[in-house]
């Protein structure tokens, strides 16, 4: 069996205290490197999308046992902007605590308001999907990833264009709702805003080279539905992931615990992360690769200084020379 993690994020600051499984598996490992990437342009690239932009509205309803059909699908993500001196800068859903109904209520005003021309759905909490009538210009980049930044560096450039004029009203009808009232009073930031991105039709995926994706992130499920590929969600752990899993093929696991932590500069919670990370994934998979049980280990870090990939296999843990090293040096 080879077993594969995609883990953006492992790179982005130095652990707190030493990873030993982790640092043998990179350390044993047979590195391949390209340019530093995003998670979304990664699983673009590993799903064939190539240059095609990412239709993460298709794809997030794809995933959530829904039908995009042909239809043109935005992420429509509920944030807040807060207004600095100068500009107005992102908080995403990670940050907010949105609740089920909240998202449910929020979503009804604005298709109370909106109707056919932004047509709004709820997957969960945090990611929200519209249907529009005719595919037009918004964001590229999910909200996680401009958290903190000024929200015009991740806009179209033209502000007359249809989805600049979507986000206005978008906008006016959320500043009065009672649900926002509720959480001023509460001290906690209103939902003043949707994120539209990525908009497109559900794409033609080519065939990956696993037999199973396992994540909690919808757009890795949706383009793993879209190839025909077995999804399944997220695991707790790799000894929950393998027991899922045949004795054989090749399977893929996204293990999406950091960037959250990364966005909100919590680098308690960050540590505490690379810790279970170490404790629930590296140091099963270490195990069973010395035991013969999985045949091939892959970490993927696309979003470090480089995308890279440490491939390991059970002899590569004999070669003693390459000495296990802190994750810093790989930053």
């Amino acid at each position: 069996m080879h077993c594969e993690l995609v883990i953006p994020g492992l790179f982005a600051a130095p652990a707190a205290r030493r990873l030993p499984a982790a640092e043998m598996l990179l350390a044993r490992g047979r590195c391949t490197s390209g340019p530093s990437q995003s998670l979304e342009a990664w699983l673009c690239d590993a799903f064939g999308l190539e240059d095609a932009p990412l239709a993460a509205g298709a794809l997030t309803l794809l995933a959530a046992g829904g039908e995009p059909g042909g239809d043109c699908w935005t992420r429509a993500d509920p944030v807040h902007l807060r207004l600095m001196r100068d500009r107005l800068v992102l908080v995403p859903p990670a940050a907010l605590r949105i609740g089920r109904l909240e998202a449910v209520a929020l979503c009804e005003a604005l298709n109370a308001h909106f109707g056919e021309r932004l047509s709004m759905q709820v997957i969960d909490e945090h990611r929200w999907v519209a249907r529009l009538p005719s595919p037009i210009e918004v964001a590229m980049q999910a909200p996680i990833a401009l958290s903190g930044c000024d929200v015009a560096t991740g806009l179209p450039p033209n502000p007359a264009s249809p989805g600049h004029q979507l986000l206005n009203e978008a906008q006016m009808v959320l500043h009065t709702l009672p649900v926002n009232e509720s959480r001023e009073s509460r001290g906690e930031p209103p939902i003043n805003s949707v994120w539209l991105w990525g908009a497109g039709s559900a794409p033609a995926v080519a065939a990956p080279p696993w037999q199973s994706v396992s994540a909690a992130e919808p757009l890795a499920l949706g383009l793993a539905r879209a190839a025909g590929v077995r999804a399944r969600s997220a695991a707790a752990s790799a000894e929950a992931w393998l027991e899922r899993l045949p004795d054989d093929g090749r399977h893929l696991a996204l293990v999406d615990l950091l960037r959250v932590p990364l966005a909100l500069a919590e680098s308690g919670e960050y540590q505490d992360e690379l810790a279970r990370l170490e404790a629930d994934w590296f140091a099963p998979l270490l195990a069973r690769l010395r035991q013969g049980r999985v045949g091939m280990v892959t970490i993927h870090v696309p979003d470090g200084a480089e995308c890279v990939a440490y491939e390991t296999i059970r002899g590569d843990l004999r070669r003693f020379w390459r000495r296990p090293k802190a994750l810093a040096h790989y930053a």
